[in-house]
């Protein structure tokens, strides 16, 4: 009885821990520099939870998601963390909404969501 109760107890252990993986999201670093984003292409999918970690090297950027009005400041040096989850099959412009200097108009990019 004891062994039966060791297995079950074994297979429940491995479910539970196969189903948090799934639930974690997916991590996708991001790096802000005048003027650029990269990567500036990235792929997500329909009711995938991502976090993004946004990391600016030299300036003060934005991260503004107009569609999803999903917005944040970017500091120099630090890590900031952004979570959202894709509702539908497209294309989601990102863009830096922080003047930061001759070629800040070109300093964005896009989620394409399949």
């Amino acid at each position: 009885m004891r062994r039966r109760q060791l297995l079950w107890l074994g297979a429940s252990t491995s479910l539970a821990l196969t189903a948090a993986r799934a639930q974690a999201p997916r991590e996708i670093e991001i790096t802000a520099q005048r003027f650029k984003f990269t990567p500036n292409v990235i792929e997500l999918k329909v009711g995938e939870p991502v976090v993004l970690l946004i990391r600016s090297l030299d300036f003060a950027h934005g991260f503004f998601v107009p569609d999803l009005e999903l917005r944040t400041d970017l500091m120099p040096g630090r890590v900031t963390r952004l979570s959202l989850t894709p509702k539908a099959k497209g294309e989601l412009a990102f863009l830096c909404d922080n003047f930061c200097g001759d070629g800040h108009e070109g300093m964005d990019g896009h989620f394409t969501v399949t």
